[in-house]
């Protein structure tokens, strides 16, 4: 871990501003260019088998954090999930979070909500798009389709204490340099399924037939270390053992690598969750 690449860099607006409209223009010379075969197809019937599921809280009470955030990021959820719910990933098949997702705007119904920014939060059209792409990302880890391209939280905003993933099972996006892919190297098609409960968020990935694996996701070598400026640091590695039907392991996988810059002292008593 080179302490010197994490330390926190300071840009002006113009110069965060500038950045950010390159990285979107180089995306989408990409989408265009590099002969990906993207995912397109939906269908509202449910494929027969259920390959991983999972569900996260939306209503969570942050630090500091006003609720109307949460709220907010409710309905920018609903109007997300619209463009991604049925989406069928065939054999040799891209999903692009982005590219179905598309920009998000006033016109298209979207609202202010919560974005993280260098470490802490404003607001932004479309903000808590986050827990979409965390929880895609989180149920992906258990399936035979393999995450492409994936960005990691860059800064650990909230305390943890009652946390029930890896740190740094997530993916964070923004609009549309920082992506979600995931391809499907597999022969058969899946389908992603999504919806809202009064109080969760809920996922599927669904498939044609039965799974013959199934997966653990875990995380090795977790350090907290203080950094040369200041703070502190955190790291890990993410696995995941894999096991057959007879549910004997047969692999243990390298996921990712993650690091953080961690906003809140290592050993503070909180009761909060990371969105």
């Amino acid at each position: 871990m080179n302490h010197f690449e994490l330390r926190p860099k300071k840009r002006s607006a113009f110069r965060i501003s500038l950045g950010k409209a390159y990285y979107r223009m180089k995306r989408y010379i990409e989408w265009y260019t590099d002969k990906k075969k993207y995912a397109k197809t939906t269908k509202s019937e449910k494929l027969p088998y259920i390959s991983f599921s999972h569900r996260t809280v939306l209503l969570r009470k942050l630090k500091d954090v006003d609720m109307w955030y949460q709220h907010n990021k409710v309905n920018n959820l609903k109007i997300a999930i619209q463009k991604l719910d049925g989406i069928l990933i065939k054999p040799g098949e891209t999903f692009s979070y982005w590219k179905r997702i598309g920009t998000t705007t006033k016109a298209k119904g979207y609202v202010e909500g919560m974005v993280l920014f260098y470490g802490t939060f404003q607001k932004g059209i479309g903000g808590g798009l986050c827990q979409l792409s965390n929880l895609i990302y989180w149920m992906t880890l258990h399936t035979p389709l393999t995450v492409t391209e994936r960005h990691r939280h860059s800064y650990d905003v909230f305390p943890d204490s009652k946390r029930t993933q890896p740190f740094g099972s997530g993916a964070t996006c923004a609009y549309n340099y920082l992506d979600l892919q995931i391809q499907n190297n597999t022969n058969q098609t899946y389908q992603l399924y999504l919806y809202l409960t009064d109080t969760h968020l809920v996922g599927e990935w669904r498939t044609e037939n039965e799974e013959l694996h199934s997966y653990h996701v875990y995380e090795k070598e977790h350090w907290i270390t203080p950094a040369y400026w200041g703070g502190y640091l955190r790291h890990n590695l993410i696995y995941r053992k894999v096991f057959n039907k007879q549910k004997k392991q047969i692999d243990d996988e390298y996921v990712t690598e993650n690091h953080a810059i961690m906003m809140y002292e290592p050993l503070l008593e909180s009761t909060q969750q990371e969105a």
